[in-house]
């Protein structure tokens, strides 16, 4: 189900809205309508925090104050996406139900406080869910200033309640149907942790199992599940009542706690919460990360997504609260844009007066007026905004795929070895990644359960762990024509984090690679090895190194140092009709960007710039079927030239543009009548 935008509406700009904490000034919500107008801004997202004013008591809903405030919304132009309530829940339920208060990984009862400090494994809290969401469904679902569900905030955290272990137990059965079967998958003969019973099982806690690693990996997939199911249910109560209102969800940047790809079917749009940490000077890295993870949330349904949060200025949770430099929220808010999303929304519209986010960004700050310079930047983006409606709906087409799994990441974070000091694995796939960003290359970002098909390049680094039936995807890919890019760690492991017999890279990854990977040596963080290349090129190498040995492949480079010295350290091999990569070492910045910049001409992957992008500017693409839209941000607070390949004029005037020059911060958007 897509969102169904009212007439004159595009791209949407807004921001997390609490008239709760304000019902006794009339004034001031009087006085925000005027400033939301005054920002161009057309939704706010409601009541995500307000359960304690909808339910003041057990079973007693109050929610014309509510009505009101969507009402008045409307009549002004701005549309409400309204949230349940269910990621802060109201003292006079946790003081009277003491099994929704999580436990932690000490068995501890949580008190109240903070928030999401629910267990979503509990039927009382579950129900209590079930009944407002349905109550607010019926009340608002069919208001023509409702445009979109907001389930819960932020999915987050962990309960490790008795009501969670009985959960995981009924889990693990489903699953392994015997004792026996999980045993064996779990290799617990080791250190005699034989199971003899389901009542044996517990989750791994703080002061228990902590080495049985198939037990690690079996509990956080059964916590997404359960969070995925407790979403599932709010989704299925407010679709009850009105089921042609589309559903979503704010995911976190950089949340790896639960595989945000098992929540993609249940969602029909996708929306994330984005913080970088902006600095003064030269943001290219910053930048970078941010990018990986707007690909990421657009990556999940292959569709457009929304900005659901973003700070205007600065927060409050951060180590440092630094100040965004002017031109900043311009550059920072249409990367989103260029990356696939069809709007821009903060936390928050108001800041709060009190508690503890009083002092974190907000559209509007405790001195209450419009002529303050976050504002200005806010008015400016709606502006902005305003003028490239037409690239709504419109998608990034990608020809190249990186491959993100969490599950392969919890099983690399549960190992132990062979660097305990840290194993790099999204960092690593940062490293790759940029050197795509830094030519403008469009880029998916897939897991193991998507499919491959359609695209001229794969890259797998550090694929420790192989689900069954991504080996044959691989394959296929590659034997189909495709390109594949793997590295060091890959092939070790299976799904349930049991070692492969036979040789690695396992699971027929082997001859498709064609290199047999006979150990690895771990570098300390001082020490350095290197590649050498065919052609002369050197390039420095850290932190892994693994010592592999042809089974069909070609040397392309060898090993410079230690007493691995010229043997394999990157290697191509001919499979079908395609070719396979293998990157033995942890490569520098320079290694990366050769190796992508020639196979992204060889493979004539869609790229945006004609040459590699100056430092800290990007270039996105978005398409429709007539058009292609050319967006480009800098990011290094320095004046930038872009020289561009084809025709194109900016969207905001139809200015013919033959190079672009962008100011420090700057963003300009382009568009070409061509494909």
């Amino acid at each position: 189900m897509k969102l169904n935008l009212p007439e004159g509406i595009h791209l949407l700009h807004g921001a997390d809205y609490n008239p709760d904490q304000w019902l006794d000034r009339p004034d001031i919500l009087k006085r925000d309508i005027e400033l939301m107008k005054e920002a161009h801004m057309n939704c706010v997202s409601v009541g995500i925090f307000a359960w304690a004013r909808l339910e003041p008591k057990e079973g007693v809903y109050e929610f014309d104050w509510l009505e009101q405030i969507i009402g008045e919304l409307y009549q002004n132009g701005i549309y409400t996406i309204l949230a349940t309530p269910s990621g802060a829940k109201p003292l006079w339920m946790s003081e009277k139900y003491e099994e929704i208060r999580r436990m932690s990984d000490h068995m501890v009862r949580d008190w109240s406080g903070e928030r999401h400090n629910h267990c979503y494994t509990s039927p009382y809290y579950r129900e209590k869910v079930r009944q407002i969401d349905g109550a607010l469904a019926r009340r608002f679902g069919k208001h023509p200033g409702v445009i979109l569900w907001h389930l819960s905030n932020e999915y987050g955290g962990v309960c490790w309640c008795p009501l969670c272990q009985k959960a995981f137990r009924g889990w693990l059965q489903k699953k392994y149907g015997t004792l026996e079967q999980l045993n064996q998958q779990w290799w617990t003969t080791f250190w005699s942790h034989t199971y003899t019973s389901w009542e044996q099982i517990h989750a791994p806690v703080a002061n228990g199992e902590r080495g049985t690693h198939g037990l690690w990996l079996d509990w956080k997939r059964f916590t997404t599940d359960q969070v995925v199911d407790f979403m599932r249910e709010e989704s299925k109560a407010v679709r009850a009542e009105a089921p042609e209102l589309p559903v979503t969800t704010n995911f976190m940047n950089y949340f790896t706690e639960y595989n945000y790809f098992k929540f993609k079917n249940d969602l029909d749009i996708v929306s994330w919460d984005s913080y970088p940490q902006w600095k003064a000077g030269d943001n290219g890295d910053q930048a970078v990360s941010f990018a990986l993870w707007h690909d990421v949330m657009r990556s999940l349904k292959k569709q457009p997504f929304l900005l659901m949060e973003s700070t205007p200025s600065a927060t409050n949770w951060s180590p440092v609260s630094r100040l965004k430099r002017p031109g900043m929220h311009l550059a920072a808010s249409m990367q989103a844009v260029a990356h696939g999303s069809d709007s821009v929304q903060y936390f928050q519209f108001r800041k709060s007066r009190g508690a503890s986010e009083k002092f974190h960004g907000a559209v509007v700050d405790h001195y209450g007026g419009s002529d303050t310079r976050e504002f200005r930047d806010v008015e400016a983006l709606g502006r902005r905004l305003l003028e490239i409606g037409e690239v709504q709906g419109s998608n990034v087409k990608a020809e190249a795929a990186l491959v993100l799994d969490v599950e392969n990441l919890w099983a690399i974070e549960g190992a132990a070895g062979p660097r305990n000091c840290g194993m790099h694995y999204l960092e690593t796939l940062q490293a790759h990644y940029k050197a795509l960003w830094k030519m403008g290359v469009p880029v998916d970002v897939v897991d193991e359960e998507c499919e491959l098909s359609g695209y001229k390049l794969v890259i797998a680094p550090m694929l420790y762990l192989l689900r069954a039936g991504f080996e044959q995807k691989l394959r296929d890919f590659v034997g189909q024509g495709g390109t594949l890019v793997g590295t060091y760690h890959t092939g070790l492991v299976n799904e349930n984090d049991l070692c492969y017999l036979g040789g690695w890279p396992g699971a027929g990854l082997m001859d498709l690679f064609g290199v047999w990977h006979e150990t690895t040596d771990a570098l300390y963080d001082d020490e350095k090895n290197s590649i050498l290349m065919e052609d002369g090129r050197r390039y420095e190498t850290s932190e892994l190194s693994a010592l592999i040995h042809l089974k069909g492949a070609r040397t392309l480079g060898t090993y410079g140092e230690d007493f691995y010295q010229g043997e394999p350290a990157f290697t191509v091999n001919e499979f079908g009709r395609g070719k396979a990569y293998y990157l033995a070492a942890r490569a520098d910045e320079d290694f990366y960007r050769d190796l992508y910049r020639g196979l992204v001409k060889e493979l004539e992957v869609k790229h945006a710039a004609e040459d590699e992008l100056p430092e800290g500017v990007e270039a996105c693409l978005r398409e429709t079927e007539e058009r292609r839209y050319l967006f480009l941000q800098n990011f290094s607070g320095r004046e930038a030239e872009v020289k561009l390949i084809g025709a194109w004029e900016r969207v905001d005037t139809g200015e013919p543009v033959k190079q672009a020059v962008l100011t420090g911060y700057d963003a300009l958007t382009l568009r070409s009548s061509s494909k």
